[in-house]
């Protein structure tokens, strides 16, 4: 009998998250998964013919065994993130038993403000990778012969970089931010999402990202919003680690903008290889341009969700703010995960040309290294991860707690709702739409289940009498929502692929 109910359970929960197969939601997955194939095969390709900067100074294999294991790391990180900010409401007990793994997670990712070191050392983490992928699998001449392909081929899967943006996002992002979305408590059972935590908390103690507490403490002083903290103040010896840290930070994040802006006004840079015709100055220019667009849409993702649950007469105060929500809050909200999606492509993309631009392209030992240093610190500088501090700090962290602070503010901004049209249409497009389908094979052979079968849905959960926690204080300075899997519910039906519930339509059924 208990058999039978499970089963039956199970059912009910597969069918409240399935999508309505339509004829273009089918094209969209086949043609989606066609190109990720075709992805695949030209960053293959690129490899094996040492077009790539590890294949040509290592080895073509070494290139690809390091490629798949970053593409493997991120989507654990990608997938991890989607669990930790959405199980804090839960009560532990419910799964302390059957998910002891899980358990472990949360426990330390739950103890005093761990969710937030935890954020922001994974921030750093992913930018690392995707910069490893960028040196594995990019081009370093999008010019040459890659399988006899046409010239305008290349253009858009080189070039333009779509190749590796389809190949990043489908399989070391979205196919897990998806099945994380809906099986958060199956999806860190295990001890590589433990060591991945441990990690992200171990690179956020090092101290490079310290620098963001010194603008998290600015921006609580001229919002006026405290900097709510489930710990004691800091005092002593704590104190003085703290802050010496940030000093630390801020040491290596000059460096690293000198290091950077030196190289493009020399013209010391992968732009001037891949991209010759472009003058130093343009370069330049479209470092801070795409660091401006993946701060935009940082600050895009933290600013929705925190109004997504204000009346529709709180949210813009402008005309473009007004537009904005409109748009984005369009039936019940359903262009918001689209936005979720849209913009994760745009950042990708702006992540791999931020990393060509930060890329050194200065031989050691001639004479030439950058400030003088060292051959193997230059050797080391070349492959651009000075890039990787200066976006997680300057790019997303900062712009997120911005955007926690003043989230009307960027309502009202008109690029706000430029980059959200650009998103949706991305997303309409269904460039990564095949991340669903790997999403759902990857479900069926790890044999995960979703939440509300371990922990029911959050109605059951209060009928009986474990009530999620009111996390009330994920929008206050300080505090880093996780790029909006926040206003997920665990065992509800609202998140990647569906509406989130909105409070005027909740106020509207009432």
């Amino acid at each position: 009998m208990s058999d039978d109910h499970d089963t039956t359970k199970e059912s009910s929960a597969d069918d409240s998250h399935d999508v309505k197969l339509t004829p273009f939601t089918i094209f969209r997955y086949v043609a989606s998964i066609a190109l990720l194939i075709f992805s695949i095969i030209i960053v293959g390709a690129l490899i094996f013919t040492e077009n790539t900067r590890v294949a040509q100074e290592a080895n073509p294999w070494v290139a690809l065994i390091v490629c798949i294991m970053a593409i493997v790391w991120l989507s654990m990180i990608e997938g991890q993130q989607a669990s930790l900010v959405g199980l804090p409401p839960v009560d532990p007990d419910l799964y302390k038993d059957s998910h002891p793994l899980t358990y472990k997670n949360a426990a330390l990712a739950f103890k005093g403000d761990n969710l937030d070191r935890y954020l922001m050392g994974r921030q750093f983490m992913v930018l690392l990778v995707v910069f490893v992928i960028n040196q594995c699998a990019g081009p370093l001449d999008p010019k040459v012969d890659v399988l006899g392909l046409p010239d305008g081929v290349k253009f858009v899967f080189l070039d333009i970089g779509l190749g590796m943006v389809i190949f990043t996002c489908i399989l070391g992002q979205l196919t897990t931010q998806v099945n994380a979305s809906y099986c958060m408590i199956d999806f860190i059972n295990n001890y590589f999402a433990l060591f991945t935590l441990y990690v992200a908390m171990g690179v956020e103690f090092s101290g490079v990202m310290h620098s963001s507490y010194l603008i998290q403490n600015i921006l609580s002083a001229m919002s006026g919003k405290p900097i709510i903290s489930n710990e004691e103040p800091r005092t002593g010896f704590t104190f003085a680690f703290f802050w010496g840290r940030v000093v630390m930070s801020i040491a290596i994040l000059g460096f690293c903008l000198a290091v950077t802006l030196v190289a493009l006004f020399n013209g010391d840079t992968m732009v001037s290889v891949k991209y010759p015709g472009i003058p130093n100055g343009v370069s330049v220019f479209l470092f801070f341009f795409f660091m401006a667009i993946v701060g935009m849409l940082e600050a895009m993702q933290i600013a929705f969700f925190a109004v997504a649950k204000l009346p529709a007469d709180e949210r813009g105060t402008s005309f473009f703010g007004r537009k904005t929500c409109d748009l984005l809050f369009k039936g019940n909200g359903q262009n918001l995960p689209g936005f979720m999606i849209g913009r994760q492509l745009t950042v990708v993309f702006s992540f791999f040309l931020v990393a060509s631009i930060t890329g050194l392209n200065i031989t050691p030992g001639e004479g030439n290294n950058i400030f003088g240093i060292k051959d193997g610190a230059q050797a080391f500088l070349n492959y651009g991860f000075h890039g990787a501090v200066i976006t997680t700090i300057l790019a997303s962290i900062s712009w997120q707690l911005a955007a926690s602070a003043y989230p009307i503010a960027f309502l009202n901004n008109p690029a706000t709702y430029v980059l959200l049209c650009v998103a949706l249409f991305l997303e309409w497009t269904g460039l990564c739409s095949g991340a669903w389908v790997l999403a759902r094979v990857m479900k069926s052979v790890t044999k995960y289940q979703y939440d509300e079968i371990y922990v029911g849905t959050p109605e059951e959960r209060l009928a009986n009498n474990h009530a999620d926690k009111d996390m009330t204080i994920g929008q206050d300075v300080g505090h880093l929502t996780g790029g909006g899997f926040g206003g997920h519910l665990v065992g509800s039906h609202d998140a990647l692929d569906g509406p989130i519930q909105s409070k005027d339509a909740v106020d509207a059924a009432a």
